[in-house]
């Protein structure tokens, strides 16, 4: 386009912005030629860069169009698909006089498609101080930003605002308002509006669909989608999805069936589905059948794998995307990321950090982070992973716990204790988790005082109740280090029956101190928890033997062959 010249001269205003050309705010208002709109509407469409943008908004000072309220429309609405910065539309708009209510719900609809949504209400706020009139367009604008960030109380005043306004019939409005109150939980009233509205289109009646799906109420929402006089794709999805959520694949794959044409939404949604009840099965025999597939479903399959605690599957699925050259998003690298920290795969983690280094993605976002760092903590790049850790600028309980157990796995004990000592000073408050990990790591290098520490600061300082897990690795720490007695006494103080996988520790503890009385009591315990688990009859055996109590071995391995239990045969992939 031909280069157009910006005057020199800033604006002498104070309301007016410093970045804008000259204004023409104090000149008198000439009406310009119809010939020079036309130019200016020209050059507008003909913008494709912010440069070009800027040459135009020149022009259209010089020629004197700046009070036009149509031709500033369209310079705004250019601004914001040029992705302009928000302030610099704004400064446009400030220029105007008299801004007329399309002007207004350009200005709307820039701060609405870049979720400025508090700004949203703001401008609507400032729309009815300056006695400007909204229409049926400018709620629908407000009614989503109430939706996002606001409460019931701004939705419901906006509601009247509507019926003021004399737009409570129109059909956008409408399921705008449906949307909002159901995205509230409040499904009385979307059902009311719902009901009231003289027309209806496609979009109420899924947005009604929704609305009860999202409050779980999936009778009142196959009533709607029943009563529907057609449907489209999106009705369906919505119905399935909600069916999803609250488990009930069964109805879902029945209309999953019934569907007359489905997208890959509808494909991802069962996927997504299937992948959460672990039928891990289902979810692949899907996938290879959809037609086509999105990044979406690929994820949806790599986090069901990794979820599901099948690493390797998720790893050859990842590679068979890449071999189709579609490029991974957060969420999939997240999911690989797992699936390496459940494999321990060093050189495909060393692979995933590269890649993650060299492209765009943001790693300052706590969840992509924190990925991985646990991934490299797991895979024992432990250098690496202390990197990322004290680079972060917030550190928080999940990242701290990664490092952590990434430093009780591969060895380093007394310094996971440590990190965890230094997360208590920042005056973070640890969790159940967290004191799972700091236990597990005080049993793994034998520190029974750090344990007890941590053990009574979880129910005095933290007001944790333990639970059997806690109780689990405080046994095993006590058995570990020979402290029997007192590990006997822990599991016979708890308030609720302890697991049996505590009882087994504790005989793996007598097995190896040589404890015969304790191990029978424990023995016997396990029998009652557990009469068809070989494997505490196999232990109280090898605790006789070890003593050479050879006739309690033989009564031991009688027992076993009157319930046909039969000891596990030992194997070695070498």
């Amino acid at each position: 386009m031909p280069k157009i010249d910006e005057p020199n001269t800033p604006c002498k205003h104070k309301s007016c912005s410093s970045m804008l050309p000259n204004c023409s705010r104090s000149a008198p208002i000439n009406f310009p030629k119809p010939s020079c709109l036309l130019s200016a509407l020209t050059l507008i469409k003909k913008c494709k860069l912010q440069t070009h943008l800027h040459q135009v908004h020149s022009h259209i000072i010089k020629k004197g169009l700046e009070q036009d309220n149509s031709l500033v429309a369209h310079f705004i609405s250019l601004s914001h698909s040029l992705a302009t910065p928000l302030s610099y539309s704004t400064a446009v708009f400030n220029r105007i006089v008299n801004p007329n209510t399309f002007l207004w719900n350009t200005l709307l609809k820039g701060y609405s498609q870049n979720s400025r949504f508090i700004e949203v209400f703001t401008i609507f706020v400032r729309l009815i101080r300056e006695e400007a009139v909204p229409d049926k367009y400018t709620f629908p604008l407000v009614i989503k930003a109430c939706s996002h960030v606001l409460s019931v109380r701004e939705g419901t005043a906006i509601h009247a605002a509507v019926i003021r306004w004399g737009v409570d019939e129109d059909v956008f409005v409408g399921t705008s308002l449906i949307d909002f109150y159901g995205k509230r939980k409040e499904i009385s009233c979307a059902r009311k509006v719902f009901d009231e509205m003289p027309e209806r289109n496609v979009v109420s009646w899924t947005a009604m669909i929704v609305g009860y799906a999202s409050v779980g109420d999936l009778v009142e929402a196959k009533t709607v989608f029943d009563l529907m006089p057609e449907r489209s794709n999106v009705s369906w999805n919505a119905l399935i999805g909600g069916l999803v959520k609250i488990g009930d694949l069964r109805s879902a794959r029945q209309l999953f069936d019934e569907m007359p044409e489905r997208n890959v939404v509808s494909y991802t949604t069962m996927i997504d589905g299937y992948a959460k009840v672990g039928d891990m099965t289902s979810a692949r025999s899907l996938f290879e059948a959809a037609p086509d597939r999105d990044v979406v479903a690929w994820s949806a399959l790599i986090s069901g794998y990794a979820q599901n605690g099948q690493p390797n599957e998720a790893v050859k699925i990842f590679s068979e995307m890449c071999s189709k050259n579609v490029q991974p998003d957060e969420f999939i690298l997240v999911s690989l990321m797992s699936a390496c920290s459940q494999a321990g795969n060093l050189d495909l983690s060393n692979w995933v950090d590269s890649y993650l280094s060299k492209s765009r993605m943001d790693l300052s976002r706590a969840h992509v982070i924190a990925a991985l760092i646990d991934m490299n903590a797991k895979c024992g790049n432990m250098d690496r992973a202390a990197e990322l850790f004290e680079t972060m600028p917030n550190r928080d309980v999940v990242s701290y716990c990664s490092m952590i157990k990434g430093l009780s796995i591969h060895g380093h004990g007394r310094q996971a204790i440590s990190l965890f000592d230094r997360m208590l000073s920042e005056g973070l408050t640890p969790d159940e988790v967290a004191f799972t990990i700091v236990l597990t790591a005080c049993s793994h290098v034998g520190l029974v005082e750090d344990g007890w520490r941590f053990f009574e600061a979880m129910q005095n300082v933290y007001a944790i109740v333990p639970s059997p897990e806690h109780y689990a690795c405080m046994v095993d720490l006590l058995g570990r280090t020979g402290h029997l007695k007192s590990a006997y006494e822990l599991l016979n103080s708890m308030p609720v029956e302890p697991h049996a996988s505590a009882w087994g520790a504790l005989l793996g503890a007598c097995k190896l101190y040589s404890d015969i009385e304790l191990g029978e009591l424990v023995a016997n315990r396990l029998f009652e928890l557990e009469p068809q688990n070989a494997g505490s009859y196999v232990l109280l055996s090898n605790i006789y033997a070890t003593a050479d109590r050879w006739l309690d071995v033989s009564l031991v391995r009688s027992k076993m062959k009157e319930r046909g239990l039969r000891k596990i045969p030992g194997c070695s992939s070498l």
